[in-house]
């Protein structure tokens, strides 16, 4: 009997280690994939002296954001500038009060200087200054004499500070004056100086 137990024993162990070892086997089946290739194995042949010159970081190369200037800028500002001078002297020509230009005949009412053309020609002024101001501190290095007249730049820059002085010249002379003076003609031709050097460049 105990020959019979031990034999039980025997029987159920090794059917036991049968069945574990057909589940182990299941389990484990032969792979007959390609081991991928890692990083490091790239790097160990990019080192070798016969491979080709490859690195790792050029092929995981993230896409880089597209490049876009910033809304405030030198520039902007002195595009900004310009065009505001441009509205302003449009708006001090379409508030000039009625009069003559010329030479007056007979008693005439007295001067406005103090009227909104008067201010508006002053603020004209002013933003043509800042506008000047502004192209000779970021755009200094667009003069070249060497490119001669006809460059772009180099007429941008003769038109806008002649557009400028003179349309500064017609206010300064009307301001002195006592009675009515001619000045819009000078006036009119700066601020065509300043729009022509605006198109060039637009």
């Amino acid at each position: 009997m105990q020959e019979h137990h031990q034999l039980a024993r025997l029987t159920l162990a090794a059917t036991l280690l049968m069945a574990s070892v057909s589940a182990q086997a299941q389990e484990s089946t032969l792979n007959l994939s390609l081991p991928t290739p890692t990083a490091h194995s790239f790097l160990l042949a990019a080192n070798d002296v016969g491979a080709p010159n490859t690195t790792v970081a050029a092929s995981i190369t993230t896409p880089q954001a597209p490049f876009e200037p910033a809304w405030i800028s030198g520039s902007n500002t002195h595009l900004v500038l310009g065009l505001a001078t441009i509205v302003a002297a449009g708006l001090t020509a379409v508030t000039a009060p009625e009069g003559c230009e010329g030479t007056c005949v007979g008693p005439q009412p007295p001067r406005e200087v103090n009227g909104a053309h008067a201010k508006l020609a002053k603020a004209t002024v002013a933003l043509a200054a800042a506008t000047i101001t502004s192209g000779v501190l970021f755009h200094w290095n667009d003069f070249h004499l060497e490119d001669g007249f006809t460059d772009p730049d180099n007429l941008h820059i003769m038109l806008g500070i002649s557009g400028a002085a003179l349309m500064a010249y017609a206010v300064n002379k009307s301001a002195q004056s006592s009675v009515e003076v001619s000045h819009a003609g000078v006036a009119e031709l700066g601020a065509l100086g300043m729009v022509a050097a605006i198109k060039l460049t637009w």
